[in-house]
């Protein structure tokens, strides 16, 4: 039984980068169990799954936008102190949750606070990067085939 697009997976994964530093990592934890496609995972991610079955493990180098997308210079923004609560302390380096033009929420990361304006950065913290993806892949289930 192959993962495809659509499948049920249960997986242990880690993400780490480049330099061995840990990202992520279900193997001291539950599994995740996701649908291909459904968005739980980055696309380069799930594209790096496909054809892979029960008690497989893999271990892929995705290099810098194959998995998280490329750095975009435009995420990084410029915004108005009076954007944000007076009281709120704000630091470089924190990340707040802000809601985007259509209602999603988005995660931007303070890179410099001014008087009057504050940078931040809307790119994923992985973008851009290289990225090592660890998984066992513990069962996949197929919508029209049951469970392998």
């Amino acid at each position: 039984m192959q993962i495809t697009i659509g499948s049920r997976v249960t997986m242990h994964f880690s993400l780490q980068l480049a330099d061995g530093m840990p990202v992520e990592s279900s193997y001291d934890d539950e599994p995740i169990t996701f649908v291909v496609g459904d968005g739980t995972l980055d696309r380069g991610l799930e594209l790096a799954l496909i054809g892979l079955r029960p008690d497989d493990r893999q271990v892929l180098t995705l290099m810098p936008g194959q998995a998280f997308g490329q750095r975009d210079a435009e995420a990084v923004q410029m915004l108005p102190r009076t954007e944000f609560p007076a009281d709120m302390p704000l630091a470089p380096g924190q990340i707040i949750g802000f809601t985007g033009q259509n209602g999603e929420e988005l995660a931007g990361a303070v890179l410099e606070v001014g008087q009057d304006q504050v940078k931040v950065d809307f790119n994923h913290p992985l973008a851009g990067r290289e990225i090592v993806f660890d998984v066992h892949i513990l069962v996949v289930e197929n919508p029209l085939q049951g469970q392998g």
